[in-house]
């Protein structure tokens, strides 16, 4: 499983290329093949998975009850926007025009490593955000999601057992 970390800004050049962080990419998996999926995240970012985490995820999903209005809602809305894109030899990514103007993404983007995928941001949207959460209020939400012991700082299943995307 890749474990993406850090913060990376880049410049799009007119077609809505970016170059892919060279420090991400060196913690891509051999088996994503410099293949991603791309979607609206549920922030006002983007969400990059590379080929093999995006498998896990699609593998959740597929364990979604469709037949309910819930289930039939959640993946109708994560995947709609869902478009595969892949690295070129100069190592960019080419952001699909509508997912960029979803995320507000004009002439530069900031990437974001969140363990097992990739946030994209512009700098504008991210500084919002950021601003909105103040020190204070992030020590405590950290607490409150790290600090309940082993099985919640390690776990990737709910109290119930299902699987957290």
């Amino acid at each position: 499983m890749a474990s993406f970390k850090g913060t990376y800004e880049h410049s799009l050049d007119d077609k809505g290329r970016v170059a892919f962080p060279s420090k991400l990419r060196k913690s891509l998996h051999p088996e994503a093949n410099e293949r991603f999926t791309l979607l609206r995240g549920l922030e006002p970012c983007l969400y990059l998975y590379p080929q093999d985490e995006w498998e896990r995820v699609e593998e959740k999903l597929n364990r979604v009850n469709s037949f309910s209005r819930e289930g039939r809602t959640v993946k109708r809305n994560f995947l709609r926007f869902a478009e595969d894109v892949f690295l070129d030899k100069q190592h960019r990514l080419a952001l699909p025009p509508g997912l960029m103007d979803w995320a507000s993404i004009k002439q530069r983007a900031v990437f974001i490593g969140s363990g097992e995928r990739i946030e994209v941001w512009a700098p504008e949207q991210l500084k919002s955000f950021d601003d909105e959460l103040s020190h204070d209020d992030f020590d405590a939400l950290f607490e409150r999601v790290m600090g309940g012991g082993a099985e919640t700082s390690n776990s990737s299943e709910g109290s119930n057992g299902d699987s957290k995307l």
